[in-house]
């Protein structure tokens, strides 16, 4: 017999542990999507993007607290008549409490926040004890 078939390739490993899985099928519904955003790190900090889609910077609290950061919106309670009318509901107006702590090497007091076009912008800038530093040769 040929080694061709007795061979087992990630591809065949990952098909058949799909079938031979006890994961369920879950409805859209049921799932909870992260919210949407992005950090990265430059060499001048920590920065963040949170998707804010139709909030205003009064909406949003943002929260330091020792070496965490925390940004919360509390959807306010809307009265389910108000949806009637819809033909089509995709736009997704939902609460969030994100918190992250920070490493010590960036300085949470010097923290900055921007809205932007419905983009949360939040820079953490290195600490000056972080920063790299050149030392002379005697």
């Amino acid at each position: 017999m040929s080694t061709l078939f007795n061979e087992r390739t990630p591809f065949d490993i990952l098909f058949r542990n799909f079938f031979n899985s006890d994961f369920g099928y879950v409805p859209a519904v049921d799932t909870k999507i992260p919210h949407p955003l992005d950090i990265f790190y430059t060499d001048e900090g920590l920065h963040f993007e949170i998707a804010c889609t139709g909030l205003t910077k009064e909406d949003i609290d943002i929260k330091v607290e020792g070496d965490e950061i925390r940004f919360k919106y509390e959807k306010p309670k809307v009265d389910n008549n108000l949806h009637e009318g819809y033909i089509y509901n995709g736009l997704s107006r939902k609460s969030f409490n994100l918190g992250y702590k920070i490493a010590p090497k960036f300085d949470l007091t010097k923290a900055e926040a921007e809205m932007e076009n419905g983009l949360l912008k939040v820079f953490i800038p290195l600490a000056e004890s972080a920063k790299p530093t050149s030392l002379k040769i005697k």
